[in-house]
């Protein structure tokens, strides 16, 4: 039945834009490190700010959740602290940020999956350049892809991933964060 209900998701995947598995019931890590004291608990006023492009469906709404901070513990020792929205089900997984026109500085999207298994996002409907990071169920960082606009390749998580991050392009080598940083992802 696992098998079956992967296939499917994968097929889901695949035809609606970005995102993994099925979702099911599962816990968030807990985190296992503390916040540094450099790091603000403050979410950027720029992160509520989602345009969308002029061509976005009617339906599509964004922000597509509250804005929470995340914060990545870099390897440099420094916390690194963005809003993220969440994507937590099948329809955010399907939105994710298409047709937003910008993505402020320090935010971006978490898509949380009910289980870890291999990722798979493309960049179809979706303009501005992002980097990825694929995160397991512990909250550390699998691997990190950069992703162009509009392109329909397919971006793979180089290990079982539970979470997925996106920021814009850049972000993650401006702030020093590598495969192996811990993410403290919010509940």
């Amino acid at each position: 039945m696992r098998i079956s209900s992967i296939a499917v998701a994968l097929v889901f995947l695949f035809a609606a834009g970005c995102g993994g598995g099925e979702p099911s019931q599962s816990e968030a890590p807990e985190t296992t490190e503390a916040r540094s004291e450099n790091a603000s608990s403050e979410v950027p006023a720029e992160c509520s700010e989602a345009p969308l492009a002029e061509e976005a469906p009617d339906d599509l709404e964004a922000p597509l959740s509250e804005i929470e901070p995340l914060t990545i513990n870099a390897s440099g020792g420094e916390a690194v602290e963005i809003g993220v929205e969440t994507a937590d089900d099948g329809a955010e997984h399907s939105q994710g940020l298409m047709y937003r026109e910008s993505l402020g500085e320090r935010c971006g999207m978490i898509f949380v999956f009910d289980e870890e298994q291999t990722l798979s996002f493309w960049m179809r409907n979706t303009l501005v350049p992002l980097s990825i990071a694929y995160i397991d169920f512990e909250g550390s960082i699998v691997s990190i892809h950069d992703m162009e606009p509009l392109d329909e390749t397919s971006v793979r998580s180089e290990g079982p991933a539970q979470y997925a991050l996106e920021v814009n392009q850049g972000f993650f080598e401006e702030n020093g964060v590598e495969a192996g940083d811990e993410v403290e992802v919010p509940e």
